[in-house]
């Protein structure tokens, strides 16, 4: 590996284990007013009135008739309120309830009442009849394959809702002042809130500033909601014009309120001919929930990961997210891709059970390289290192002698063991970096020589600030020491894009690398410089068509194969994780520990959302809100984590790197449920899948 792939300690590993890191509850709250939201009891309808308690001096409620510009968040389509009167799902917010003292405020709210007319919710995705988004993939002459197949396979496959269970609750503090709006709190995406809040207070942009606290955890989940409670946030402190505004959730709160992993169903009809596949027809079915939030681009994923790691010379695929009265779902760790990647894996794996071959010899025969066409037309630019890390890791884990032992077992305890493979496409579908975000970052030098890194990426736990300062130091082949990157805010920083779709190192790395090289050829002593540099979109790319969905959906693809053996304890359907391997190929490594670190937590949730993670609705209503009901995977559920990385240098990203953060929890859960199909003999087909279940299918 390179010599910048030596692992160092976090820069911000000192202020965090010490206590000095100041996360959104760590603000002095002398002066601080106090807000809660007051969130819909129904699941749809219309407020007909709202009766307040007697609200002592000092003490305010506002609603939608309070917002002072648009009362719409805008994420990419601008459907979420702000406020409510007309209620989408339990949680939906009507208004908003703030004061000088906390427990009071919670005191008051439960005050409220709010008569409704209540309406037909729809709770059922599969019966919804409105269609957020559609995407269509059409190659080669299916009907071709089909007729003249040899053998054609059917398959459905569901996924259920997952929750992020970040460590932080998402959190908000505002303050209107002298014409000014700070914001400032738990996020991952700088400029998403900032245009947001623009849009809801009506004010110019330079007169709203956002900063990211320190933040507890994200994966997704503070993508798109922290533009929700940045703006109730700062309409409350834009009425009362000078006190700071502090909306803090606790665990139940944002588990009802914030979104989730959409779940999905997904129909696959496939034709074989002389053993190998010829077509492929596929529906990918999302629930959206109640508004658009991030649906649009995942199901771009979704759609596109659809055929897998496979190359399919006949393919169809439609896609469509549809609305249902539940709580809106957006962004989770790989975007859209856990879902048709556990469909696509489970489908290729029953076909290889019917024709009696083992599933790593019949996705081999399939399996895409160099040069061949991607789902949507595009291309394979580079090298496909699947075949190299899929006999590694078939070897490491004897997967071959364990398949053929753990075939009709007998006995209580019946162990398995299951594979799988995955890519993840780096940064934005389509022509999203060139056209949307148009990425700008700053290196300042300091006429002192420190180099301080402007970006408006964040970290919120990834290591994003140890690994932008190792490219600047090795660049420009100064000390870490020299270098100074903070938290980021809108009044000092470009808008380099957000904290999503693995860019951060690829596509921001870059640029910072390359301007860090401008820096060192006009390194002046002792003189402040400031080097901008702005996102080119790489020449070799077919350019993308949104409207006919074809091209390149992305510039280059990070890959993955992973292997998982459980046993299972057949009288109570306990299952065990025995060992798990995973092989990575993320490029070059900017710190080996912080990539391993990635894999593992990435892994780990995979198998918890494959096995264990459940969120349990009741009439539309999150029923399981805290860790004590909400299972999650804690550090003695999975024990044997085998990482190994691949390195296969991208020549676009910095010093050969490629995205990495959310290419792990794709793996995870097809692997662990083709393990449990080799322990059990049958054919599984939905995700979680826990001990009630082992149940269901050993008392048939």
């Amino acid at each position: 590996m390179e010599c910048i792939s030596k692992s160092i300690p976090k820069v911000d590993h000192k202020a965090k284990t010490s206590g000095q890191a100041m996360y959104v509850s760590d603000y002095p709250t002398d002066g601080m007013l106090f807000g809660r939201i007051l969130r819909s009891t129904i699941t749809k309808g219309v407020v007909q009135s709202i009766s307040l308690p007697a609200l002592p001096d000092g003490y305010y409620f506002i609603d939608a008739s309070d917002v002072p510009g648009i009362n719409e968040v805008h994420i990419v389509q601008d459907d979420t309120p702000i406020f409510t009167f007309n209620v989408e799902y339990i949680g939906d917010p009507i208004g908003m309830l703030f004061g000088p003292d906390e427990r009071l405020v919670n005191k008051l709210l439960k005050q409220i009442d709010v008569e409704y007319e209540e309406l037909e919710p729809v709770l059922d995705i599969l019966s919804s009849d409105e269609i957020f988004f559609e995407f269509n993939i059409d190659n080669g002459d299916t009907e071709s394959a089909f007729r003249d197949a040899d053998d054609i396979y059917t398959g459905d496959f569901e996924t259920g809702l997952q929750e992020h269970m970040y460590l932080e609750t998402n959190g908000m503090i505002a303050v209107y002042k002298d014409g000014k709006m700070l914001v400032h709190g738990s996020l991952q995406c700088l400029y998403y809130v900032h245009n947001a809040v623009v849009r809801a207070l009506g004010l110019e942009a330079d007169d709203v500033i956002v900063r990211q606290d320190v933040t507890g955890g994200g994966f997704g989940g503070k993508e798109d909601y922290p533009s929700v409670l940045a703006c109730q946030t700062a309409v409350a402190a834009y009425v009362t014009n000078g006190k700071p505004v502090r909306v803090v959730f606790d665990r139940a709160e944002d588990t009802i309120a914030t979104s989730k992993r959409h779940p999905a169903y997904c129909n696959y009809k496939v034709a074989l001919k002389d053993g190998k596949i010829t077509g492929m027809i596929v529906d990918v079915l999302l629930d959206a929930g109640a508004y658009t939030t991030m649906s649009m681009v995942v199901l771009q994923r979704s759609t596109i990961a659809a055929s897998g790691v496979y190359n399919i010379p006949n393919l169809r695929v439609r896609g469509h997210a549809h609305k249902t009265n539940t709580v809106p779902n957006g962004a989770f760790r790989g975007f859209g891709g856990p879902q048709t990647f556990f469909a696509i894996e489970m489908m290729m794996t029953h076909i290889a059970m019917e024709l009696n071959m083992d599933p790593v010899d019949f996705k081999f025969l399939h399996l895409v390289k160099q040069g061949d066409p991607t789902s949507t037309r595009g291309k394979y630019h580079f090298n496909v290192p699947l075949p190299m890390m899929i006999n590694g890791i078939i070897a490491e884990s004897d997967y071959i002698n364990k398949r053929n032992v753990y075939k009709n077992q007998q006995g209580r305890y019946r162990r398995g063991i299951g594979f799988s493979n995955i890519f993840h496409g780096v940064g934005f579908t389509g022509n999203g970096e060139r056209d949307l975000i148009k990425a700008v970052v700053k290196l300042k030098k300091h006429s002192d020589d420190r180099v301080e890194i402007l970006t408006s990426n964040t970290d919120m736990g990834q290591g994003l600030y140890t690994t932008f300062s190792k490219i600047i130091s090795f660049t420009l082949d100064i000390p870490m020491e020299q270098i100074i990157i903070k938290p980021p805010e809108t009044s000092n920083v470009p808008d380099s894009g957000p904290t999503v779709a693995s860019r951060s190192i690829t596509i921001v790395g870059e640029l910072l690398r390359r301007a860090a090289v401008r820096l060192k050829d006009e390194w002046i002593d002792g003189k402040e410089q400031i080097i901008e540099q702005k996102y080119e979109h790489p020449e070799f790319m077919i350019p993308f068509d949104n409207d006919s969905f074809t091209g390149d959906a992305y510039p280059t693809y990070s890959w993955a194969t992973t292997v998982v053996e459980v046993e299972v304890d057949t009288y109570t359907g306990y299952i065990t994780i025995v060992d798990t391997w995973g092989y990575y190929d993320v490029g070059t490594p900017i710190d080996e520990n912080i990539v391993i670190g990635q894999m593992e937590g990435g892994l780990v949730q995979s198998l918890g959302y494959g096995m264990m993670e459940k969120s349990v609705l009741s009439n539309g209503a999150v029923r399981n809100k805290q860790f004590r009901d909400y299972i999650v995977p804690t550090a003695v559920d999975f024990t044997g984590l085998n990482i190994r990385l691949h390195v296969d240098k991208y020549l676009e990203g910095p010093f050969g790197a490629k995205g990495a953060g959310e290419m792990s929890h794709v793996g995870g859960a097809p692997a662990v449920l083709d393990a449990l199909q080799n322990a059990l003999g049958v054919k599984l087909n939905k995700i979680p899948f826990m001990a009630e279940d082992v149940m269901d299918i050993l008392r048939k």
